[in-house]
């Protein structure tokens, strides 16, 4: 029994169980937020336009049996509305990201290292900042 308790420590301990919980936990904060921009600006802004709500249509099928139709169509349509944010969320933050590699490879372009102590420096330097050993062009 010690022994299995030993290796579920070892398994929570594990860097990517850590990752997939930092993960979950972001990603249910972030579907509040992108859930709260749907319900709360972007439906009642459509509804202003569109002057529905489907939320009300049912298929009586028995006295008892209802088919509620209307809030599986609004389910739907918020899905694409939500589907929607993220991927426009997604590209800004791809575009970003893409943007501060671009500035490192540029900066990484522009440098050379010492030979003297193998530091990174930029190729216009005279003297390593790190060794300060005078460099010849």
């Amino acid at each position: 029994m010690k022994s299995f308790f030993n290796e579920f420590k070892s398994f929570i301990a594990r860097g990517n169980v850590m990752d997939m919980a930092v993960g979950i936990i972001i990603g249910g904060a972030f579907t509040n937020i992108v859930g709260s921009l749907v319900n709360d600006i972007i439906n009642p802004i459509i509804g202003i336009f569109g002057g529905m709500n489907f939320d009300k249509y049912q298929l009586k099928l028995m006295d008892d049996v209802v088919i509620s139709y209307g809030k599986f169509l609004t389910a739907l349509f918020n899905f694409v509305i939500m589907a929607l944010v993220v991927f426009i969320m997604m590209k800004s933050v791809n575009k970003l990201t893409a943007a501060v590699k671009k500035e490192e490879q540029t900066k990484s372009d522009n440098a050379r290292k010492c030979p003297y102590c193998m530091s990174e420096i930029d190729t216009n330097a005279t003297r390593c900042p790190h060794c300060t050993s005078i460099l010849e062009k």
